[in-house]
């Protein structure tokens, strides 16, 4: 059950078990049951048995008076299923004496049918009787000597037989068709009660990758406790290991700027220089490159660690009100339509982030307007998961095709007279990529260009 969960498993691997071990013991329990009867009947049949071999040994018995202590009746009964018949074997005549039930038949020999004679000198066995009956049979050979040497049968009707283990297979059946029920609803019981704490760590867990909740709380089973400390033992690593990244980074940064800057204001101090002015240019180069790997550096330590939910309103209208601050020498108009239940599943600062360079271009190249837009979009396939898009629009120029993908290219500039490095749609474009996200742009129905940024929401 490959998208199955674990409870489902369990139930349907215990639920086969429990039928497979009802089913062999059900199977042994009947097979030891028929046995039982049939031994039962195998002594009710060597009982009339030995009697009538008795009665053979003592011929003196006025006839009348002979097989008279067998009691029982269906031995007297046409056809009844219970038989005897005493067979003469050392006379060609073979001078037979039988039972009035079986009325003028004879009952076969089970030496014909392949039976061999046992430890205690009989022969047991099933056979076809008159009218079509199924017959359990015992037979002994007797050797009286002067006598005569007989073959002594007793039969009975193996129906009762049968008929004693088929009902007590329904009966079994029966008892444990309602075990079974009882054994699977215990199961089931068991199943969603006990597997209840594991359900609610990975509820936690959720509500921790989504923000909703920092660590696992609340008391668990013992079996499970341990579980949930090492869970927030991890989460407590992984923030520091984060802190300390984010502490190295900013270290190294510091680290770097300054010889940097030595270097860029040694050469700035002979400009007239060829020389200088090729360190210069490179020092620039080495300044981009190391402020891009830095940001890169930065923005993976933030986007591992668990993750925040921001809501998305408030933080685009406190850009909108420092873009305006920033460009306020020209008088652009930013104009903001945010869905107030929208909400990033991510840290504020880097929503800024992407956010505030998509803002800070569009007033750059915008001719007297930007506009933006936050929706969420919630799919109707099921399985999928809903997207936040913000589109930031602006009424400047707008790009063609090859100047975006020229743009989106790092260290990239259109014109070399708009401030900036290059990297703001680059540094987009990464932080984006860690959180699932991207970063297309188009054309913007209001003339300019739209840079819309998809990212994950709750």
């Amino acid at each position: 059950m490959g998208g199955s969960s674990l409870a489902t498993r369990l139930f349907v691997s215990a639920t086969a078990w429990l039928v497979i071990i009802l089913a062999i013991t059900g199977v042994i329990l009947s097979s030891v049951y028929r046995d039982a009867t049939e031994r039962a009947f195998d002594r009710r049949l060597n009982l009339y048995l030995r009697t009538l071999i008795a009665e053979v040994a003592t011929p003196d018995e006025p006839a009348d008076r002979q097989f008279q202590s067998l009691g029982e009746p269906l031995f007297d009964l046409p056809l009844s299923g219970w038989y005897w018949q005493i067979t003469r074997t050392d006379t060609e005549k073979g001078d037979t004496r039988a039972s009035r039930s079986l009325w003028d038949k004879k009952l076969p020999k089970l030496e014909e049918h392949g039976v061999d004679l046992s430890a205690a000198g009989v022969r047991l066995g099933y056979v076809d009787g008159p009218e079509g009956q199924s017959l359990r049979m015992v037979e002994r050979p007797v050797d009286l000597g002067a006598d005569g040497k007989f073959l002594v049968s007793v039969a009975g009707d193996a129906t009762e037989i049968f008929d004693e283990t088929r009902s007590f297979d329904y009966y079994l059946g029966g008892t444990f068709t309602a075990l079974g029920v009882v054994l699977l609803l215990t199961t089931i019981f068991q199943v969603r009660y006990g597997l209840a704490p594991l359900k609610r760590i990975s509820e936690a867990i959720a509500d921790i990758r989504s923000g909703r909740a920092e660590r696992l709380e609340g008391r668990f089973p013992v079996e499970i406790a341990p579980l949930a400390r090492e869970t927030n033992a991890l989460i407590d690593a992984n923030r520091e290991i984060i802190e300390r990244s984010r502490t190295h980074v900013g270290n190294l940064a510091h680290a770097i700027k300054t010889p940097l800057s030595v270097i860029v204001n040694e050469a700035g101090a002979h400009a007239a220089d060829p020389f200088a002015s090729k360190v210069l240019e490179q020092a620039e180069v080495m300044r981009d490159q190391v402020a891009h790997h830095l940001e890169r550096a930065r923005i993976a330590a933030r986007a591992t660690i668990v993750s925040t939910i921001t809501e998305v309103a408030p933080a685009i209208e406190g850009l909108r009100r420092t873009m305006e601050k920033i460009h306020r020498d020209r008088e652009i108009a930013i104009e903001v339509k945010a869905d107030p239940a929208a909400r990033f599943r991510g840290e504020r600062q880097d929503l800024e982030e992407m956010v505030g360079n998509l803002v800070d271009n569009a007033c750059k190249w915008a001719a007297s307007q930007v506009f933006i837009e936050v929706v969420v979009v919630t799919p109707e396939a099921p399985g999928v998961v809903p997207k936040l898009r913000v589109m930031v629009d602006d009424d400047g120029r707008g790009l063609s095709e090859a100047e975006r993908a020229q743009v989106s290219r790092r260290g990239q500039r259109l014109d070399e007279s708009k401030p900036g490095s290059g990297l703001g749609l680059s540094i987009v474009t990464d932080l984006a990529g860690l959180y699932g996200g991207s970063l297309t742009l188009s054309n913007a129905p209001i003339g300019g260009l739209r840079a819309e940024l998809v990212l994950p929401t709750v």
